[in-house]
């Protein structure tokens, strides 16, 4: 039995617009592209790492020609160069999305160039030369790459002062008007919105216009204003608009757009330090999002443990898999595999496979009931299933399949999604990772019927300091309390 046709997902419909509504005029050289007749998407404009790389390479070299003519190494210098390039592309130091200042980059850019001189010296001849020479190379290397990586930076930072990029900005009406407003009063900033995208009854209701931008209540608004005003960036305030608009947000990103999330009202605390991804833009505090199937940092180690790990654990688990199986369709007739439609990343919906322990009287009560089992109505197989947590094994296809992960938190269904997003207003961010079978929230005891409000705040945790070392300890953690007295 499925929920899929009982309970509209939390993403929404677009209300229909009363009428056209006007995007600004295109300005200058910021008019964009238009679309071509019969087409639906466009190649976005990618800004080339290219002049990062050369600049990273050139400075290796500089560094090199400290070191006497007798130890210089053609190989061992192209290797030190590819391996500080390495290093740095896996801290996203060649991340194109953002504009950083060199003193934001400094203490990453000298600490992976050290790691790459330590290295080169301990595995090649370099190992005889005195240390300082090694120190003044390290020197020359970093004070030339922080040199070219900040001429770089500074050249792009004044053509987006030139030629501000222009943006949507989505989300509440009252909120996204503040913030456009906000951006306005700072053309330097780089961004200039173009449109305002809002629920057509939050315009009804609110008359109030402080940034003066047409504000666009229709997919097809939002679209066109891609294309009449060359739109590539889009501004996401609130956490909760990333549910409520996930589906406009998607169709957004596959025209080409860079989301970014944008604080309005930031909390009075937040993490410490600064992390690739982030920064300020006009003093709000900004995120970049990352749309449904792009790749994310970390998102390739933790895909590969999971298919590695859940396509072992399916073959093992198989005989289990095929006796509970058995034993559910003897004792409780046909259909032993529950099919239910669930909330995944980025509030995508998909099908989630359990075992049935338990018939709902209808596809409606399994859809908007919280717990629809009861332990007296169970036979005693289905009641085993449900203690040791065998009923959740088949979520290993989903698992394979990518509809889910081993770790991450875990997915609800539409109606609750809906529900919980309005009382807490950490639960749509959960929505960032892939969901999971087994979660920091879990190993934490939060299972079943126990507070949502601190499931949010162990989800979004593991989120926000995720490592595949962190999984992996999960895992273990996990596979430890295997033997549970209720299940999930």
């Amino acid at each position: 039995m499925t929920a899929e046709s009982t309970v509209t997902p939390p993403a929404g419909r677009q209300r229909e617009a009363e009428g056209a509504v006007s995007v600004l005029s295109p300005r200058g050289r910021a008019a964009g592209r238009r679309s071509p007749a019969g087409r639906g998407s466009r190649r976005p404009r990618r800004i080339s790492p290219a002049p990062l790389w050369l600049v990273d390479g050139a400075a290796a070299l500089l560094g090199a020609l400290v070191v006497p003519a007798a130890h210089g190494y053609p190989l061992v210098i192209a290797l030190l160069a590819l391996g500080v390039i390495g290093l740095n592309r896996r801290a996203l130091l060649y991340d194109t999305s953002v504009v950083p200042g060199v003193l934001d980059e400094l203490p990453a850019v000298c600490a992976r160039i050290t790691v790459g001189w330590a290295a080169v010296a301990a595995l090649s001849p370099l190992r005889s030369l005195p240390l300082t020479v090694l120190v003044i190379a390290v020197a020359v290397h970093c004070a030339a790459a922080c040199t070219g990586r900040a001429a770089v930076h500074g050249r792009r930072r004044r053509a987006l002062r030139r030629r501000p990029c222009p943006a949507l900005v989505v989300g509440p009406v009252v909120a996204v008007r503040r913030v456009a407003a906000a951006l306005l009063r700072q053309p330097g900033c780089g961004v200039r919105p173009v449109g305002l995208v809002a629920d057509s009854l939050e315009v009804l209701g609110d008359a109030d216009d402080e940034s003066g931008l047409p504000v666009l209540t229709t997919g097809q608004d939002a679209h066109r204003a891609i294309f009449e005003n060359g739109v590539e960036t889009v501004l996401v305030v609130g956490a909760g608009t990333r549910v409520e608009k996930a589906a406009l947000l998607r169709g957004l990103a596959a025209y080409g757009c860079v989301l970014w999330e944008l604080d309005a009202d930031p909390p009075s605390y937040g993490p410490v330090g600064w992390r690739k991804g982030t920064g300020q833009l006009a003093g709000f505090s900004r995120r970049l999002l990352c749309p449904a199937g792009a790749r994310r940092p970390g998102s390739v180690g933790k895909r590969v443990l999971d298919v590695a790990l859940s396509g072992l654990l399916l073959v093992l688990a198989g005989p289990v898999l095929l006796v509970c199986a058995l034993v559910l369709r003897v004792m409780d007739g046909p259909g032993v595999v529950f099919r239910q439609e669930r909330i995944g990343r980025d509030g995508r919906p998909f099908t989630m496979l359990k075992f049935r322990t338990h018939r709902p009287a209808s596809a409606h009560e399994a859809a908007t009931r919280w717990s629809v089992a009861d332990e007296q109505a169970m036979s005693r197989f289905c009641q085993f299933l449900r203690r040791t947590s065998l009923d959740e094994l088949l979520q290993l296809w989903n698992v394979f399949r990518g509809d889910m992960s081993l770790v991450g938190p875990r997915p609800e269904r539409p109606y609750f999604v809906a529900k919980f997003s309005q009382a807490h207003p950490g639960y749509p961010a959960r929505h960032r990772m892939r969901t999971g079978i087994t979660g920091l929230a879990q190993i934490h005891g939060l299972r079943g019927d126990t507070s949502i409000e601190d499931r949010c705040r162990y989800d979004n945790a593991y989120i926000d300091n995720w490592s595949l070392w962190q999984d992996v300890c999960i895992l273990v953690r996990t596979a430890a309390q295997f033997v549970r007295p209720t299940g999930s």
